[in-house]
């Protein structure tokens, strides 16, 4: 009986197996490409908010905060993550993405051209 139930499932892994590898034309999304625009990362929260403005949107999800600053032809996500002196960011991403890094130069020129001064 623990032979017949054995084999049904090695036949059962088998053929799902088979399913997936007979899948055509499914294609992985191409990734970003790596590199951190180096200037930015490290910047504390009002440092950022000095340079870009007070982002469109904000998501906190448990450690991290995830800020979003929306362009007329793109959009950057920030992500800040908790150091010792408090959040700093370590990631940064554009879309569309960049052709030599996951933040396009030209799409976070835009950004800041575009930030409304700080108020004093």
């Amino acid at each position: 009986m623990k032979s017949a139930i054995r084999m049904l499932c090695l036949a059962a892994c088998c053929a799902g197996l088979a399913a997936c590898a007979a899948r055509e034309g499914l294609e992985l999304p191409v990734p970003p490409a790596p590199g951190e625009p180096a200037e930015l990362i490290g910047l504390t929260a009002p440092k950022l908010r000095y340079v870009f403005g007070t982002p469109a949107f904000v998501r906190k999800d448990g450690g991290a905060e995830i800020w979003r600053y929306d362009g007329a032809a793109c959009k950057a996500f920030f992500f800040f993550y908790q150091d010792d002196e408090g959040l700093e960011v370590r990631h940064v991403e554009t879309l569309p993405h960049g052709s030599e890094r996951a933040a396009d130069a030209s799409c976070l020129d835009a950004l800041r051209a575009s930030a409304s001064p700080p108020v004093s």
